[in-house]
């Protein structure tokens, strides 16, 4: 079980329209057993929260940040006017492991292993260490309360956005970044420094988490889906050089 994650489910008849138009991943397509990273953003395209959602029949649970899990159901309630949509805690836990066969592959990338919702147990170990050994960055602390773009926070790559779905929150700078192929800043893991740019640090790991640009990651891990991004964005640009790569690809 992760212990800084909670549950939140959402029932009503107009529930898929309601989070289609408002978060970045496709809901209408969204089945059980098929989760979506997703993200919620400011109207400038900067991230409030991200989570995964899970398909549960009609309804849609939302796998979140435990310590953020209230603010989202009120920023939800607030966009849902008079929709007859409900949207409280749910029972479950989620649960992750490395390897095995239980649940699904992480929506985000294969390498981060697998994941699934069920009743509380017993805490999991390593997952943040596992997590950031392969360039994923989530919750408030790392992404940051509205300060960071989508695509900054590596959204695209972490299959955390759908551009065929239509308009959302945060909609038009994300799609405008996207199309331009243009993402100057982003969020990475590197060794603890006095980096002012730093969002947090894990000293137990050794690690923060800061937002570089792109021509400066410097000492930052650079996974093979992050590397494989920049050569792409750097090949469109004209092409300034081979980007290096030091942590597991997936």
């Amino acid at each position: 079980m992760l212990a800084d994650r909670a549950v939140l489910r959402l029932e009503g008849a107009e529930l898929r329209p309601f989070l289609q138009g408002l978060v970045t991943q496709d809901v209408a397509g969204l089945a059980d057993g098929a989760p979506r990273y997703a993200a919620l953003l400011s109207p400038q395209g900067k991230v409030l929260f991200d989570f995964i959602l899970w398909g549960d029949g009609e309804a849609v649970l939302i796998d979140c940040e435990a310590a953020r899990a209230e603010a989202l159901a009120k920023r939800l309630a607030l966009y849902r006017l008079r929709r007859a949509i409900t949207i409280a805690p749910a029972p479950l836990a989620v649960h992750w492991a490395a390897d095995g066969t239980a649940g699904v592959p992480d929506p985000r990338l294969a390498a981060l292993g697998r994941r699934w919702l069920g009743p509380v147990a017993a805490p999991a170990t390593g997952w943040q260490a596992h997590r950031l050994r392969h360039g994923v960055c989530e919750g408030a602390a790392e992404l940051g309360d509205g300060e960071t773009l989508w695509l900054e926070a590596n959204g695209r790559e972490l299959n955390g956005v759908s551009f065929t779905k239509g308009c959302y929150v945060g909609q038009e700078n994300t799609a405008r970044m996207h199309h331009r192929a243009k993402v100057n800043r982003r969020l990475v893991a590197a060794p603890i420094s006095d980096d002012p740019r730093a969002r947090v640090c894990y000293p137990a790991l050794g690690l923060m988490v800061t937002l570089r640009r792109v021509e400066a990651l410097g000492d930052a891990h650079v996974p093979g889906w992050l590397a494989e991004a920049l050569a792409e964005a750097d090949a469109a640009d004209g092409g300034a050089g081979d980007v290096a790569t030091d942590a597991p690809a997936g």
